[in-house]
């Protein structure tokens, strides 16, 4: 899904992993959550509506909205859930609350595995209501990305949209739409960052190029940094921080497009084997390359350069990302590290890799990311700067 800042990886664009009975890969398909069961749900984003300015400019304003709804901290408290239509089962509100979280819990802790033993430290609503955005997040994903892909149309994409609003408005389809439900009757979550989340979906649909970075910032907004914009009012920022809500926010938006820059150079080959090439078109042209050479995969001295100025703006990112993170509640902080800290090392496995990204798969290896989970942890404790005196000591 290209990209969790639960701020974590809900997957891979061009390559999710089919959802919990949704298709037959493996023995995981064999378990039957239905997490995209009963779509029968159009507008668009703000983010889309003035061509004419940046899409940083754009992105920014719908920050600028996340950052305020988070300092009035406003919710509708007299909106409940409406559970007078049947869900799954005939469970009261509190046994359906209770089994719905537990069903998130199930589906983060086995395509998130890290992140979701990072969210044990956070407290238990926090915990479970990121396990509910988390959900949400793969569901929409695998609408173009699962096994019935080829079957998905925009009608349904906005029939998922119509859907969206029905939850945001308290009336659930199933136990996992009930969970997000009554996640955002807690928090102050906006519903813009989920529909601007569609709309990449749309792009995907329609959209396999893209002219410059421009272009592509606002789809990888849509796809990730939209992540962070819904995950920053659960996860809370720290009393104590000094910082602005809208740094925060940014911080939170810059590490989803860096995971998200992350999944597109690890995915390159196997994005153009599907026909997709998610790389500035006029920077490939500048570096003497083209759609072909992609599709030829060779590792050459131009691809090697252009390579190395990508990962470079890929961890600008990830630098502007660390800036945020040990702003949040200190309870939430670790998950967010071990994600940042296990994505920047996708990034070095590609450089080992010489830059074969058409062939070789990069990836973090379990000592690695074993390695990673007390580091995270002492960063999310003493914070990067105590962390390196101490160490240097």
């Amino acid at each position: 899904m290209s990209g969790v800042l639960l701020w974590v990886n809900c997957g891979t664009k061009g390559n999710s992993i089919s959802l919990l009975g949704l298709g037959g890969r493996g023995s995981r398909s064999q378990r039957r959550y239905r997490l995209c069961s009963g779509i029968s749900f159009a507008s668009f984003s703000s983010a889309v509506a003035e061509p004419s300015r940046s899409s940083e400019e754009r992105v920014y304003e719908v920050v600028l909205k996340q950052a305020a709804l988070v300092k009035e901290q406003k919710r509708d408290t007299k909106r409940k859930l409406n559970l007078d239509k049947p869900i799954e089962d005939d469970f009261t509100n509190k046994d359906l609350l209770s089994g719905a979280y537990d069903r998130c819990g199930e589906v983060c802790a086995e395509y998130a595995k890290t992140f979701y033993l990072g969210t044990q430290l956070m407290t238990e609503e926090r915990r479970k209501a990121i396990w509910a955005i988390y959900v949400w997040c793969r569901r929409t994903d695998e609408l173009v990305d699962g096994p019935n892909s080829p079957h998905i149309t925009p009608k349904a994409l906005d029939r998922w949209e119509q859907r969206l609003s029905d939850v945001f408005e308290g009336r659930p389809y199933d136990m996992y739409d009930a969970a997000l439900s009554d996640t955002v009757t807690k928090y102050p979550v906006d519903i813009q960052p989920f529909k601007d989340m569609i709309e990449g979906m749309r792009l995907d649909l329609r959209k396999s190029r893209y002219n410059n970075f421009d272009e592509l910032y606002l789809y990888r907004y849509y796809v990730a940094g939209t992540v962070g914009l819904m995950s920053v009012p659960v996860m809370g920022i720290a009393p104590e921080s000094k910082a602005s809500a809208e740094s925060v926010y940014n911080a939170a938006l810059a590490l989803g497009i860096a995971n998200q820059l992350t999944n597109i150079l690890r995915d390159v080959g196997e994005g153009a084997r599907r026909g997709r090439v998610y790389l500035p078109q006029d920077e490939l042209a500048k570096a003497g390359l083209s759609d072909e050479d992609i599709f030829s995969g060779r590792v050459t001295d131009k691809w090697r350069n252009f390579m190395k100025g990508q990962i470079r703006r890929a961890r600008m990112f990830f630098d502007e990302a660390e800036k945020g993170v040990s702003e949040l509640s200190s309870a939430s902080r670790w998950p967010v590290w071990a994600s940042l800290l296990l994505y920047r090392q996708i990034l070095d496995s590609i450089e080992a890799n010489d830059y074969n990204n058409f062939t070789k798969r990069a990836y973090v290896g379990k000592a690695k990311k074993l390695l990673s989970l007390p580091a995270a942890y002492g960063r999310a404790i003493l914070g990067p700067q105590m962390l390196t005196k101490m160490v240097a000591r």
